[in-house]
């Protein structure tokens, strides 16, 4: 346990710099005095690293000090493959230089470590894009990559549903989302999300930025996701369901698949953009449901489902109700993908 912990306090150091014995003491949840014991042994090792003490101190290793990759073990040398499958790094225009090092790390692996981890590549395949869609056209995405790792400021021309528009940005980083590729850039005073897809010119310039050292990407995506998917649906519906009414409702997508797990009973709180797009998504649940709130909505329902029944009038009479009822049950019976 000990000989882990003073590897993964050498990797810590070779990564991140200087790093203080509570900062070190809490990443690995051990006292300071533990901290201090691991440092006297590391250095005993011969392991140059050094420690300055008062405000501003920490322990660092000597300037240009590396270690080579040792100590991995087959589940941590198999998650490094799971990291690095083939799909997003050929987008990024980074999947030759991953196969090779790929290769590299399974030449420096034990040979126990190194047959776990190859079989990786082999046996996983990630497809990020949802059924019947096809992914994004990227064609500048490998170039937002490299201005995003360069930490250089770029110029582009976006398109978004207000029209198109020239950027000057800051890109801080990459996200990869439902098959979509997101850049996360500094413009106009901001942080933003620009589609990768949506850009239709984009070109690096000299100048450098730099990036906030206290920028932490996912926890930004995540805080911007909640955000938008709150602003996304400002309302509530209140509708009573029947049980496959229930089945149907969480069908719709993730937001109405937690509504209905907090459902109370049979009562589902739904969360809805417009009286107009809530009537046109529920009107494909059928007779499953009944809107108990708000009173607009229920009277959008009942029109548009009017609108439905006088468009096809005509062939009412033709349509039995035992023809009806097999037609609904195919639907609902047809298959997924499996």
């Amino acid at each position: 346990m000990r000989a882990s912990r003073l590897l993964s306090i050498l990797i810590l150091l070779q990564l991140r710099g200087r790093l203080t014995a509570d900062a070190l003491a809490a990443e690995f949840e051990v006292s300071v005095r533990t901290i201090y014991r691991d440092i006297d042994a590391l250095s005993a090792a011969g392991v140059p690293v050094y420690g300055d003490r008062g405000p501003g101190g920490g322990f660092e290793l000597l300037d240009g000090y590396r270690t080579r990759l040792t100590g991995l073990s087959a589940a941590e040398a198999e998650a490094l493959f799971m990291i690095g499958l083939p799909g997003p790094a050929a987008a990024l225009g980074i999947g030759p230089a991953a196969s090779v090092a790929g290769n590299k790390l399974l030449a420096a692996l034990p040979s126990g470590a190194g047959d776990a981890a190859g079989r990786i590549g082999s046996r996983f395949h990630l497809d990020p894009v949802n059924w019947y869609r096809a992914a994004d056209s990227v064609p500048h995405l490998p170039a937002v990559g490299r201005a995003v790792l360069d930490e250089v400021r770029v110029t582009m021309r976006y398109e978004s549903w207000t029209g198109e528009r020239d950027w000057e940005v800051e890109p801080v980083g990459v996200v990869l989302k439902a098959g979509a590729w997101y850049m996360v850039a500094r413009g106009a005073g901001k942080l933003r999300i620009f589609r990768v897809s949506n850009l239709r010119a984009f070109a690096a310039t000299e100048e450098k930025f730099v990036r906030p050292a206290d920028f932490d990407l996912a926890t930004f995506w995540t805080e911007e996701m909640a955000r938008f998917e709150t602003e996304l649906r400002p309302g509530i519906a209140v509708v009573d369901a029947t049980a496959e009414g229930l089945i149907r409702l969480a069908g719709l997508g993730a937001f109405a698949e937690v509504a209905v797990a907090a459902a109370e009973g049979n009562r589902v709180r739904l969360p809805i953009e417009t009286i107009g797009q809530a009537a046109l998504m529920l009107l494909g649940v059928g007779p499953e449901i009944d809107v108990i709130d708000p009173p607009e909505l229920r009277t959008a329902l009942a029109a548009l489902a009017g609108q439905v029944v006088a468009r096809h009038a005509a062939a009412l009479p033709e349509l039995s109700h035992a023809a009806y009822m097999a037609s609904d049950d195919r639907l609902a019976e047809s298959p997924e993908p499996s």
